[in-house]
This record gives structure tokens, sequence and C-alpha cells, in this order.
């Protein structure tokens, strides 16, 4: 079940040779239509790669018929010579799907073509190894194609990530790559989402929006902003089938939270997946603060890669915020385990397990009704090592 399980859909995954190891770097998502519409969000850093600032202008219309990726570099800060690899990745992609478009098919040459890269910042694409990828890409089109496109965007990731989601009569499907730099907003990542139901640009931007808020924008791994992030959602309409807004945003935010968990279950190096549930607070901007203040504390995340339920270390967190709350009357609980009542000593740390890889942090800050979850992991020697030796 891939990006390609929605009906209208074609991709491909191969080997361009961008890659040292020589795995596969060249990913294509087409979509068929009947209709063409997307939406999209991308990274909030202001330092964006040439992929971001053209995919912004692409998107801007509502839309995309192909999206291209390539991992083995981020085309990020390369200057004059990097936007001309990134404007000519896109012009290829209509060329080749105008040139093999069926009789009666409109020419594609004007055709919106989305572009994403991932990899090493500050270092250009050989770009007659990607041109030669992308053609490669588009003649191995194929409505099974999903997987192998997944495959190829993965870059530290350990495995592929997919996801899909069947509606009454419509469905969506989801593809992600991101295992380090996972932080808002967006996380680092390239995802791909397809759907088969009818949309409107506006609907398809609203919802897109809502789903990404709760799930990709709540990832926090290490508290460092990519300049390559993009959600790409493509919506062909060939089911023909128009879902209720709130049914298919739905759908659109469980295969992002799922997609989510993948990623921070791949997060570099980490032993322990931790979910920080924020209960009780006065609103849920003050939730989402103290979710992510704790989950980039770093004396807590080694406390959690050393097995050590140091509550002290989510109060000191806690206590940086803005948020409303009584010192005096705080809670906390480690798996269930409420080993802070009222600011103090609750039941003894010794009872809390974390042997096991899911960690559940739940804190009571006792001052409203809203809640919110915030993802991370720890801080391992083996993220420490594979991020200092990153660019070798």
């Amino acid at each position: 079940m891939t990006v390609t399980t929605p009906l209208g859909f074609r991709a491909a995954g191969v080997t361009a040779g961008l890659k040292p190891s020589g795995k596969p770097d060249i990913a294509l998502v087409v979509n068929d239509g009947p209709t063409f519409t997307a939406a999209a969000v991308f990274t909030e850093n202001r330092c964006k790669a040439h992929p971001v600032l053209w995919s912004e202008q692409v998107c801007k219309d509502g839309q995309v018929r192909a999206v291209v990726l390539n991992s083995g570099g981020a085309n990020c800060y390369t200057g004059p010579e990097g936007f001309q690899t990134t404007h000519a990745s896109a012009e290829l992609v209509a060329e080749k799907l105008s040139a093999t478009a069926a009789a009666g098919v409109e020419p594609t040459g004007a055709i919106d073509v989305a572009v994403c890269s991932t990899g090493l910042i500050g270092d250009q694409l050989d770009r007659p190894r990607l041109l030669a990828g992308i053609a490669d890409a588009v003649a191995h089109l194929d409505p099974a194609g999903g997987t192998a496109a997944a495959t190829a965007i993965m870059t530290t990731d350990t495995r592929s990530k997919e996801s899909t989601y069947a509606g009454a009569g419509w469905s969506i499907g989801g593809m992600a790559k991101g295992a380090g730099m996972l932080a808002p907003s967006l996380a680092t990542m390239l995802v791909v989402i397809t759907t088969d139901a009818v949309l409107d640009p506006v609907g398809a931007d609203l919802a897109l929006r809502a789903a990404t808020s709760v799930t990709f924008d709540r990832l926090d791994s290490d508290g460092c902003m990519s300049t390559n992030d993009t959600v790409l959602l493509l919506a062909s309409g060939a089911s023909g089938v128009t879902p209720s807004h709130e049914e298919f945003t739905t759908g659109l935010t469980q295969v992002c939270h799922d997609l989510g968990q993948q990623l921070i279950g791949d997060a570099e190096g980490a032993d322990h997946d931790i979910a920080i549930e924020v209960v009780n607070a006065a609103n849920v901007q003050d939730a989402v603060d103290v979710g992510r203040a704790i989950a980039r504390n770093n004396l807590f995340k080694c406390a959690v890669f050393g097995k050590d339920a140091n509550w002290g270390r989510i109060l000191a967190a806690v206590g940086t915020t803005q948020a409303a709350f009584d010192p005096t009357t705080l809670d906390v609980a480690f798996n269930g385990v409420w080993v802070c009542r009222n600011g103090g000593i609750g039941e003894s740390r010794d009872l809390v397990d974390l042997t096991q890889r899911k960690v559940n942090v739940t804190v009571d800050l006792k001052a409203g009704t809203e809640t919110a979850t915030i993802w991370t992991n720890d801080l391992t020697h083996a993220y420490v090592h594979e991020n200092s030796a990153y660019s070798t």
C-alpha cells in the first residue's frame, strides 16, 4: 500500500549515481488526473533550499502535475548554478511527460512540476547524472512504483516510510523520508501524499494545514529545523468521489500521523520514542510550548537514554515556559507512574520501567482543559556519532 494506491498516480524510483553508495536516488510521482489539485506546506526556516523556493512558486496556483525528488544532495546554498539545476529538473519532467502523453491529452509543457531535494547542504548536484536519472524515472513510471519511489528518497533513513487510508470509494497514499533534524516546522522531511478524492485547492490547503499542525509540526526529535522540508498533497479526482471536508481531513491526519510516527521511530541512533502529553493546560499553545520545552531539554533526553525516570529535569524544563500553571501543583508521570505529585515526590521512580522503546510522559498543568502531545526521542551516543561524521 503506497503513494500509488490511489487511482490516477504512477511513480518510479531509480539510481542516477548521486549517492556514493550506488543506492536509488531519484523518485518521481506523477498525477495522471483527471484533476491536478495540489497543496503544500514548507519549512519555516528563512534559509531555504532552491527546490523549496521553486516549489513554493509552483504550488501557488493549487495545481501540480508531478513532483521529482532526489536524495544525495540538498541543492541548498549552491548559488545560481544550483537554482538552474532545480529549474532544469522541472523542465525535463514536463518535457518528458509531454512527449509521452497519449493522443488527445493536452500538452504538458507548461505544467507545474514541484521539485524536492535532500542530502548535504553546500554541494552542487551532478546535473548530467541528475537529468539522466530523471529521464530514466519517466521511462519507469508505473502504477505499482510507489515503494520504489519511497526507497529512492531515503538518506540516513534505515527504512522507507509509507502509509495509506481507505475512505468510502476514495483513498489516500503517502511516502516520507526523514531521520535527523526532526523539528518544526514540519520536521526534516520530504513527504508526498496522494489522493484520488475530488478536491478543490482551497479545501486541499485547509485539510493539509489542519493535518500537519497536529502531526508533523509536533515532531521534535532534536530541535534542528531543516532548509528543505516539504509536504505535498496531490489530488487526481480519479475516484469521482467528493468526501466531506471533515471526512477527508480525518483520513489525511491519520496518514500524516502514521508517517510522523515512522519518522520518529527511525530517528538517528535513538533508543526510545517518547510521547510527551501535556494535559489540563489553559490553552493549546501552552500545552505545545511545555511539551516542546521538555522535548528539547538535553538533560531529560539523556536521562531517558540512561533509563532514569528523572522527573526533576521535566519540571525544570516546564519552568522555562510562559505557560499558565502553579509550580506547587504540577503532576508528572512516566509510563503511568506518577513520580511527581503536586510539585513534590510522588510514587517511587523505581517503579518506572524504561527498558522498552516506547516511553509516555504525562505532565498535568492543572490550569485548564486543553491537551497537546509532542513526540521526541532520547539523545544517544549513536546520534552524536552519526551527526559528527555526516559530511564525511
